[in-house]
């Protein structure tokens, strides 16, 4: 196989890689499963399950909606599905994300796609890129990161603090939520005794 091939593959988010200084690593699983998947790719119908995920629990419908409109603007197959979710790319347990992995294992779809990587997941993502190939599946993203090194390990603990700052705050603002109903049924029932 061509290195620019593999490179291609890599930029258009088919096949995981990790960085080794400057050099990009292929797992040969993962190249075998490709270079198969290539062979095959004109007997099998491309079955496209389309996944949106916004970290909010309500609003922020605009933003499921701009991720489909954008994902199925670039469909290259049959759309069987789009799955919806909600919540943090840190939380394994995702509705969405269930009904995903079940659809990959009873071959419903021979490809997954996001906008970017971590709409799936915000860590892992190249296991559940492999688990998918297992199953003859691929992820694309369509925005892939470009990222390596230094900065992308940068980029993982940005992550990591915005959403562990957000779970705070949130813990922080239904504490006082709480003790502000507290207060306030205290004082009406202190008001009407007297």
């Amino acid at each position: 196989m061509h290195p620019m091939t593999l490179r291609q593959w890599a930029l258009d988010g088919k096949i995981p890689f990790t960085w080794v200084g400057r050099e990009r690593r292929f797992p040969s699983v993962d190249v075998e499963n490709m270079k198969r998947g290539s062979d095959s790719s004109t007997s099998r119908p491309r079955l496209e399950l389309l996944y949106v995920r916004v970290s909010g629990s309500s609003g922020q419908e605009s933003s499921l909606e701009a991720q489909e409109a954008e994902l199925r603007a670039a469909s290259t197959g049959e759309i069987v599905k789009v799955v919806r979710d909600r919540g943090s790319g840190l939380k394994e347990n995702r509705p969405g994300l269930n009904r995903v992995l079940a659809m990959v294992a009873d071959g419903s779809v021979t490809v997954v796609r996001v906008t970017h990587e971590d709409r799936l997941a915000r860590f892992g993502v190249s296991w559940l890129k492999r688990l998918f190939a297992v199953y003859g599946v691929t992820v694309e993203v369509l925005h892939p990161k470009k990222l390596g090194g230094r900065d992308e390990l940068l980029e993982d603990f940005v992550s990591l603090v915005t959403t562990f700052a957000g779970r705070l705050y949130g813990m922080r603002s239904a504490e006082n939520r709480k003790r502000l109903l507290a207060e306030s049924g205290q004082c009406g029932t202190e008001g009407g005794a007297a």
